[in-house]
């Protein structure tokens, strides 16, 4: 990361990345907590994805390593695309599954 512009761009990725996988609660502990077990709970699959979109890419650029800083903005935005899906389950599916008023 060598300039400016970069810097900024990364942290943004990485707190659009934390906002995506917030779950808000009545107080500020639980909020942490739900947080960061959210986290928790999706990481390992982030990282497997991105692990194997890094190899993919390793693999086409004929074995040239890939910077950490892309790695790491991979890792943010599959991590952002499952934050929402996990948030649209939880908000919009989960709740509304077999609990119709007929």
């Amino acid at each position: 990361m060598s300039n400016f512009k970069e810097k900024v761009s990364f942290y943004l990725s990485a707190a659009v990345y934390l906002l995506f996988n917030l779950r808000p609660a009545a107080d500020i502990v639980t909020t942490v907590k739900a947080t960061l077990w959210q986290i928790a709970q999706t990481a390992p699959y982030v990282a497997g994805v991105t692990y194997v979109l890094i190899a993919l890419l390793q693999y086409m650029s004929e074995g040239e390593k890939v910077p950490w800083n892309r790695r790491m903005r991979m890792f943010f935005a599959i991590g952002i695309l499952a934050g929402l899906i996990y948030a649209i389950y939880e908000y919009a599916g989960q709740g509304t599954v077999g609990n119709s008023p007929m």
